[in-house]
């Protein structure tokens, strides 16, 4: 959502208006969406850090931005009704007050209003919608932006009283930064203890204690004092580092205040030397499936940031948080040279490496916790069984899977073949739009009737991963919905009805094809179906029936291959249109012939060919039955 000019008040003065829901969502914000005031001052002391950071990174090829021997700091200076929060960043111009200041929820304003009218933990979407900044009008009355992007001779001010409008004004340089950007509260009168210098330290400790950058406070009970050093947490030892040391620094880096699942730090030397912190999240972010989104992993070289926006870590792993930091690679990189760099090569082939094996120890030592994250992120970890075939053997060992056995847990393929039937040598599976769905599947029937364990795949990227998957443990994949299985050599628990005359079952799988010739590949008798009657499955060779479905919706491809029509001849009503065929009397088979397969495309969650004449059909052989 961008800001709209709605009128000009002088030359240098605009007033602009959000968007009409802007006021409403600014409203919820401070009545709703924030249970803690204090977030405020953690939101914008983090801004003031990434203002700060930008400005290292430019000044790597643009020297003069920074003044030699000059020192990047954050200064909170506590007045009597006001809170200014100033940094010597890298500013912003009268385009970038406007685009960052004038922008709320770029998710969209009304999907996030939707979010969180019925979300109870409000606090824990501070960082996922883009509205930190916002979290001032909590406190505040008024907000006042005083901003110079450095190398310019420019400054503006940016002013709004969260009412649904701002105005902007050019400044004087007198009065503004050299470079950088000064926030400026007008604190409400039930906020005014945000002005307490004993209050500001307690929040600053409790939240932004490992801001890289230092942060000194200017209060009236004294002249200055450093309540951080900027000191970089991922390069002090663990054992010098606490619990809750971690958890704060993760709610920095990530802007999120679930939980950490689980912590990766460590110290590489050899070949290459870097220093690695990482989070994996308990709590899914909401833009987890954006195709646009990128990593939030942050790039240092020698605790000097360089960019948020290189590829680290796989696609499959953008879950992840943190910092990577490299004693190798020179300052002076270039953007287009760090995507393309052998030593970020490595280091992001080593980093995967860890992360993989982390995750199975978390797996192995707290299966509890572990079933968190993958409730979260498995749908993303599984992207790299299509994406990166060379890993696909370690995904499949922290890979989690629901099962016909599984109940409300997850199943490993590990445990899958472990609990293998006598003669079992594949590794079966289900494609289908959910669980639910995958488990009414009547192609699972004969499957249960032999106690045979079956993955219910329900994740779009399933249908592509498991078509290219040679298999796990010398077990190849295979669909229940495919081809044929080899279900007879499995020996039954439960009865199956088989009928005792053979070559009339044949008989009636002649005249099915003959009537249906145009309709379906083949027809045949099935060993998967133990109590429905019929049931439509794809040939041994292409794609499955659920990755034809998707193909269609996505890529507007029509039937890719004619089914395979499966009939139960042990079922009622296939034994009943036998007994019809051998009398003779086949009046009503041609309707009942279109009528089944109707009905299995039903079963499949399909709609018929032709409903209106699936329609006409059972209405002529319902009238026959009944009249």
């Amino acid at each position: 959502m961008t800001a709209e000019t709605s009128h000009t008040t002088s030359t240098t003065s605009e007033s602009h208006e959000f968007q009409a829901e802007v006021s409403r969502l600014l409203h919820l914000m401070v009545h709703s969406v924030y249970s803690n005031k204090d977030i405020f001052l953690r939101e914008l002391i983090s801004n003031a850090a990434d203002a700060c950071e930008k400005l290292r990174w430019r000044a790597l090829t643009e020297p003069a931005l920074i003044a030699e021997g000059a020192k990047l700091a954050i200064t909170i200076t506590a007045g009597e009704d006001k809170l200014t929060i100033a940094d010597n960043g890298v500013g912003m111009d009268r385009g970038e007050l406007i685009a960052n200041l004038g922008t709320i929820a770029k998710s969209g304003t009304r999907a996030f209003l939707d979010q969180i009218a019925d979300r109870q933990e409000n606090s824990r979407l501070i960082g996922q919608f883009g509205v930190g900044f916002y979290s001032a009008f909590m406190v505040a009355d008024e907000v006042t932006v005083v901003s110079r992007s450095a190398g310019t001779n420019e400054a503006w001010t940016w002013r709004s009283d969260g009412m649904g409008s701002f105005e902007i004004e050019r400044a004087e340089l007198a009065d503004a930064p050299e470079h950088g950007t000064r926030v400026v509260l007008t604190l409400k009168d039930d906020a005014k203890t945000y002005a307490d210098g004993p209050t500001i330290e307690r929040i600053v400790k409790e939240y932004s204690a490992h801001v890289p950058v230092p942060i000194e406070l200017v209060a009236a009970e004294s002249e200055g004092k450093e309540l951080t050093d900027g000191s970089a947490l991922w390069a002090k030892p663990k054992s010098e580092i606490s619990k809750d040391e971690y958890k704060d620094f993760y709610g920095t880096v990530a802007g999120q205040w679930d939980e950490p699942a689980l912590t990766i730090h460590y110290h590489a030397e050899g070949r290459h030397e870097y220093s690695v912190l990482l989070f994996v999240p308990s709590m899914k972010p909401f833009d987890l499936f954006d195709p646009a989104r990128k990593g939030k992993v942050k790039l240092y070289v020698r605790r000097v940031f360089i960019s948020d926006e290189v590829e680290l870590l796989p696609a499959w792993a953008r879950f992840v948080r943190g910092v990577i930091d490299s004693e190798d690679l020179p300052l002076n990189l270039s953007r287009e040279m760090l995507q393309h760099n052998p030593v970020l090569d490595a280091i992001r082939k080593a980093v995967t490496t860890r992360i993989l094996s982390d995750l199975g120890k978390l797996a192995e030592s707290d299966a509890e916790t572990y079933a968190k994250v993958w409730d979260a992120f498995g749908a993303v970890i599984k992207e790299g069984l299509y994406e990166e075939a060379e890993r696909r053997d370690d995904l499949f060992k922290v890979a989690r899977f629901k099962t016909t056995k599984s109940g409300d847990g997850w199943r490993s393929l590990a445990d899958y073949v472990k609990d293998l039937k006598q003669n079992q040598t594949r590794i079966f599976y289900v494609l289908a739009d959910s669980t639910d769905r995958a488990l009414a599947s009547p192609h699972l029937e004969g499957f249960k009737a032999r106690d045979v364990e079956v993955l219910l795949l329900s994740d779009p990227v399933d249908a592509f991963w498991v078509r290219t998957a040679l298999g796990f443990d010398g077990k190849p994949f295979q669909s229940v919905t495919q081809g044929a299985t080899d279900l007879d050599q499995i020996p039954e628990t439960e009865t199956i009805d088989k009928p005792a005359d053979g070559q009339a079952a044949a008989s009636l799988i002649a005249y099915l094809k003959q009537q249906l010739k145009d309709r379906v590949g083949d027809v045949r008798t099935s060993n998967r179906l133990a109590e429905s009657p019929v049931c439509l499955v794809a040939p041994d060779y292409g794609p499955d029936k659920q990755f034809e479905k998707i193909m269609a919706r996505h890529e507007g491809l029509g039937q890719m291959s004619k089914p395979i029509l499966e009939i139960n001849p042990g079922h009622a009503q296939i034994a009943a249109m036998t007994r019809r065929l051998e009398t003779g009397d086949t009046a009503a088979l041609e309707d009942a012939a279109v009528i089944l397969l109707g009905q299995a495309k039903i079963l499949d969650g399909e709609a018929p060919d032709d409903p209106a004449d699936f329609a006409r059909r059972l209405g002529r052989v319902l009238a026959a039955q009944l009249g």
